[in-house]
């Protein structure tokens, strides 16, 4: 038997899989919260990779298959559900992966958020970063976020990403979306080019490199509110990985742009959900002048602390809001104990508490 492409998309929706691999050597396998789980048939040969890639990959990606090894693009497969597609060469093989993206916005809600994140998407200028690891569900927040704004504020909304992923309609505002290498050559020549299309608000996919990045911080200083990305997974480290991609001698000068422009950091990390599905765990940083000041004197290690005592700010850190999923039954405390960001002292908290946990 061979498999098609669309009974495998189909496949993806209905069980509303988060992602689809296809490798030569074992079935199609979905992710379903979290868990793989290989589809009931026979392994997959280089032959039927190779047939599935081909049957949804445009040609200039299948050129830079061959060239390069590997490229990624999004598609909509009808009008059910969206993709991005990473095709890819293993052992002279072929190979995908598709996540899906979610056809319906979220309210900020929905995925968690605390109602004083809403009071952040007013601001008229600054940074606010949605971190954390790959596949934690940061475009899934950066799109509620830009939607928030898109229905309760009026302004041009440029979003800037590779490839587009959630697409957003003009509702109050102009939305103008922008994809790296289809509208536009890089990250950084976008952000400049944006500057001169009137924008209020940039949305930033990704923040990889240096002239990203300083071109993401002079946006928010010139009176933007700029959303972008990092692979950090807290508020200080998100700092720290901004100020070491910078040379010796601008190191001072960041720390205090980022002091004065960094508006808030909303880290994230994706839990299995008790009785299934998944929910996002947060860590909220909220700019202040204590805040501020530390990112300027280089105490970035701080930062911790001032979250702690934030709370009546809308603050809260990954191990205390992990620890209020447990208390309300949503995740496991094995869960939390493997997301949180100082495991030592959870695994007290949690023995404490009376939770029973794996063994190490």
């Amino acid at each position: 038997m061979s498999y098609e492409m669309n009974d495998l998309l189909e496949l993806v929706v209905d069980q509303n899989a988060s992602d689809l691999h296809c490798q030569v050597g074992q079935p199609p396998t979905l992710r379903i919260s979290g868990s793989m789980v290989p589809i009931e048939g026979p392994n997959l040969n280089p032959d039927d990779t190779e047939k599935l890639v081909l049957s949804i990959t445009p040609d200039n990606h299948v050129q830079n298959l061959k060239l390069n090894g590997g490229s990624d693009f999004g598609f909509a497969y009808m009008d059910r559900a969206r993709f991005r597609v990473s095709i890819l060469k293993a052992k002279g093989s072929y190979g995908l992966v598709l996540r899906q993206i979610p056809n319906r916005m979220f309210g900020l809600r929905d995925i968690g958020l605390p109602d004083r994140v809403k009071e952040l998407l007013y601001r008229p200028r600054g940074l606010i970063l949605v971190t954390g690891p790959t596949g934690s569900g940061k475009s899934t927040t950066l799109a509620s976020m830009i939607n928030y704004i898109n229905e309760h504020r009026d302004g041009h909304i440029i979003t800037i990403e590779d490839p587009i992923e959630y697409y957003h309609p003009h509702k109050q505002c102009i939305v103008t979306q922008r994809e790296i290498g289809v509208d536009v050559p890089s990250f950084s020549e976008a952000i400049r080019r944006a500057l001169r299309q009137d924008p209020d608000i940039i949305l930033v996919g990704e923040m990889r490199d240096l002239e990203t990045i300083e071109a993401a911080i002079s946006a928010a200083e010139t009176g933007h509110l700029v959303f972008g990305t990092l692979h950090t997974n807290s508020a200080a480290k998100t700092i720290d990985r901004i100020v070491d991609a910078f040379p010796a001698n601008m190191k001072e000068m960041i720390r205090t742009q980022l002091a004065s422009s960094i508006v808030a950091v909303i880290s994230q990390v994706l839990c299995k959900k008790t009785g299934g599905g998944r929910i996002a765990g947060y860590e909220i940083m909220i700019n202040t002048t204590s805040i501020a000041s530390l990112i300027r004197e280089n105490k970035t290690f701080r930062i911790t602390s001032d979250i702690q005592t934030g709370a009546n700010l809308g603050m809260i850190t990954m191990d205390t809001h992990l620890m209020s999923l447990v208390n309300r039954e949503m995740i496991s405390p094995d869960e939390a104990l493997e997301k949180a960001q100082d495991p030592l002292v959870m695994r007290e908290k949690l023995t404490q508490l009376g939770f029973k946990l794996r063994a190490l």
